[in-house]
């Protein structure tokens, strides 16, 4: 930290003027009370100043003739004047807290909301821990400005301009010695501070990496003890702590040297000025009050310089903080043009489809006719039972899937899937095998509309996937990913979020056919056990079976299985296969995965290799074949990884392997 608590140093806004005029537009929702701070900052800064110069009438009309009822009546007048200018203090202190809380909250707000709209590809191009930044110390920086630092130049600010006047209206001769002592504190101030700035820049830095491989230390603690890598570990902290210290020393010591620095160089103005003073006193050309008044006005001038001093740098980390902040703000939401939307249906006697509001267990497409080319192959509409009901068509929803010449790649210079075509028929299990980085994952990605394809067509039951709002398309599937994530809150909270109106007994059926009921019971609190830290005290397989229940609760007519039994071992894998196949009956599936054994049973398999579908038969007519399925099936090859391939989901996944 720097002088007076501050963090100089620090980064500075690149666009500084678009900044503060989008952080006023923030700030200018609370004018009213913004309009009653500058009058409070205007009354403190009179009182200051004008309190020093009433000691001018109060040394020469009363004190030096010595009327002491007029001095009495003179502090307090001076008395009152003080009072008002604290009040004032007190006053646009206390508003400035409000309208910066009220500000910070609604920039908090904004930027959550904005986070949800934003598409996935924001999310991969920047880290958690820069992204949690955003919420943290750069929110805590403007917050500390908001309420501290705006109003402290503002009050420095008028402060010292009246006391400059002021010093001017007693002695023009006397502040030419003044002048020249607050050159110089500027002066000096410039210089040190861009020493200390530079040490604090490189103090932060360091904090950085030191924290960082603290933390790294700490996940890895057991691989470093099954390598015994203790004694590595604690000379390369020496390293980064050495480097640490180094620049703290260097920041803390200019940082140190800055106030000393002020305050001698003020105290002696303040000696050369009483001589001066004295001098021209006795010459007769001062009179004792104005140069009691004008020593006041001395000891206070160089406040202001200080204040400003210690302010800047905090408005400037906080400006850079806004500026990440408004930039994330000003990222282009996720594009969402469909029309088409899911509706709760019933079916009649004579087949025809009905929009109900209760839940039936059936669900319809409902295409705007006149608006929406929903239709890419004309031939497929005979297949899906449909009704035309007030300008819409209703087309049941069966989860018939297909992929057209799909090609995707994540940036333009890597083309992850090259000519993809595929079809699931409803209630058909397809699943996908291939080294990692084939591109498995990523053809479930753009079921989905994670991310936008570049060329060719992805349908579902006919319907052209960007036709469809985004919503609503996700809604109709159930994924379970390798990676299970739980939120803060108890198991049945947990399985229901799959679907929030879920009933108690509707989540413990959900929990029944994963074959998570019977842990989950033995539980301290059953269903209500509160859990943290995404699952802290459950196994990976029990947090992969509630995965599996949540989705179940749900009910989706896709399902989507990206290696969902991977941690799960061989026998809790053959006790939920009944369970699996119960909540896979009567849906279209997509499974991943690495066990081949649990995909033999699959209507189709894709074998994938650099983004193209280099097999495609089930699992007989695939072993029959002899080719790259046979082989990765009889482990005469292994689901290798090809690091020229490895599509961006699955680097992810690399990176975090090779940090453990």
């Amino acid at each position: 930290m720097g002088p007076g608590g501050k963090v100089p140093g620090g980064p500075k806004p690149k666009n500084m003027k678009k900044t503060i005029g989008t952080l006023l537009k923030y700030v200018g929702k609370h004018k009213g009370l913004l309009f009653l701070v500058m009058i409070l900052v205007v009354m403190n800064s009179v009182a200051m100043v004008s309190g020093s110069y009433f000691l001018k009438p109060l040394v020469n009309n009363y004190i030096l003739p010595g009327d002491f009822a007029g001095l009495a009546k003179m502090l307090v007048l001076l008395g009152s004047i003080f009072l008002i200018g604290a009040g004032a203090a007190y006053g646009y202190a206390r508003i400035m807290v409000h309208i910066s809380q009220k500000t910070i909250s609604e920039i908090r707000t904004d930027l959550f909301n904005k986070m949800q709209s934003l598409p996935l590809k924001y999310f991969d191009r920047n880290t958690h821990g820069d992204l949690m930044s955003l919420y943290t110390n750069d929110i805590d920086n403007i917050n500390e400005a908001l309420n501290n630092s705006f109003t402290n130049i503002m009050a420095s600010g008028l402060t010292f301009i009246g006391t400059i006047i002021m010093m001017i209206v007693l002695s023009p001769v006397m502040c030419i010695i003044t002048a020249t002592f607050l050159g110089l504190m500027i002066f000096l101030v410039k210089k040190v501070g861009a020493k200390s700035g530079y040490y604090f820049g490189m103090q932060q830095k360091n904090i950085g990496k030191l924290n960082g491989y603290v933390e790294e230390m700490i996940e890895g603690q057991k691989v470093i003890k099954v390598f015994c890598h203790e004694e590595k570990a604690i000379e390369d902290f020496k390293k980064h702590n050495e480097e640490l210290r180094k620049a703290s020393t260097g920041a803390q010591t200019f940082a140190g040297f800055m106030m000393p620095m002020l305050g001698n160089l003020s105290h002696t103005n303040y000696a050369v000025t009483c001589c001066a003073g004295g001098l021209l006193t006795i010459a007769g050309m001062f009179d004792i009050g104005s140069l009691v008044s004008y020593l006041q006005y001395t000891k206070q001038v160089s406040n202001p310089i200080a204040q400003v001093s210690q302010q800047v740098n905090m408005i400037l980390a906080a400006l850079a903080g806004a500026e990440r902040i408004f930039a994330a703000l000003d990222e282009e939401e996720e594009v969402d043009n469909g029309q088409v939307t899911l509706a709760r249906v019933k079916i009649d006697a004579n087949g025809n489809l009905e929009e109900s509001e209760e839940y039936t267990g059936h669900w319809a497409w409902k295409i705007p006719v006149n608006e929406v080319a929903a239709d890419i192959d004309g031939s497929l509409k005979s297949i899906y039972r449909t009704t035309m009901a007030n300008g819409f068509e209703l087309r049941e929803l069966t989860g018939d899937v297909r992929f057209k010449d799909v090609v995707f790649g994540y940036n333009e210079e890597k083309t992850v899937l090259k000519d993809i075509s595929l079809f699931a028929k409803p209630g058909q299990k397809i699943a996908f095998v291939g080294s990692t980085g084939a591109g498995k994952t990523t053809i479930t990605n753009l079921i989905n509309r994670f991310y936008e394809i570049n060329s060719g067509t992805i349908t579902y039951d006919g319907i052209d996937v960007k036709d469809i709002k985004k919503d609503d398309l996700r809604r109709s599937l159930g994924i379970v990913l390798q990676d299970t994530h739980l939120f803060t809150g108890t198991i049945a909270d947990n399985i229901r979020y799959g679907n929030l109106k879920a009933t108690d007994e509707q989540v413990k059926e959900a929990a029944r056919l994963a074959n998570a009921h019977t842990f989950i019971k033995h539980l301290p609190h059953g269903y209500d056990t509160v859990i943290t830290g995404d699952g802290e005290g459950l196994s990976q397989g029990q947090r992969q079976l509630l995965a599996i229940a949540r989705a179940a609760v749900a009910n989706p007519p896709v399902l989507i299985m990206d290696e969902a039994t991977s941690s799960i071992d061989t026998r809790t894998e053959k006790l939920i296969a009944e369970g699996m196949d119960k909540l896979m009956e009567g849906r279209t599936v997509f499974v991943i995965a690495h066990r081949l054994s649990t995909i033999k049973n699959s209507k189709a398999i894709m074998v994938l290799e650099q983004g193209e579908i280099i097999e495609r038969g089930n699992h007989d007519s695939l072993l029959e074949e002899g080719g790259r399925y046979y082989q990765l099936y009889t482990g005469k090859a292994e689901l290798d990884v090809d690091s020229d391939e490895v599509d961006k989901n699955d680097k992810d996944s690399l990176s975090e392997e090779k940090v453990c």
